[in-house]
């Protein structure tokens, strides 16, 4: 099989994404938000809506976190143990 050969996803495959999509897109949000007040501190006009925005995309990907996680573990069949 060619290694570079497109395959298409399976089935389990697009659901897994499927399920983390929200914590892709609050990820993305976030990184907006930062590039934002980069921006905006490199030209001097950073200010306190800026830092709101970025900490309510840092809670965001919190939130989808620790969803994203729940989710995983209710369908996990693999005992929480550790080895």
């Amino acid at each position: 099989m060619d290694p570079f050969e497109f395959v298409e996803p399976t089935a389990a495959e697009l659901a897994l994404i499927e399920v983390e999509q929200p914590l892709i897109d609050a990820e993305l949000a976030w990184l907006e938000a930062e590039e934002a007040c980069g921006a905006a501190i490199e030209v001097g006009t950073s200010g306190l809506l800026d830092w709101q925005r970025l900490r309510n995309r840092e809670r965001a990907v919190i939130r989808e976190t620790l969803g994203y996680v729940a989710t995983r573990l209710r369908r996990s069949p693999v005992s929480l143990r550790a080895a």
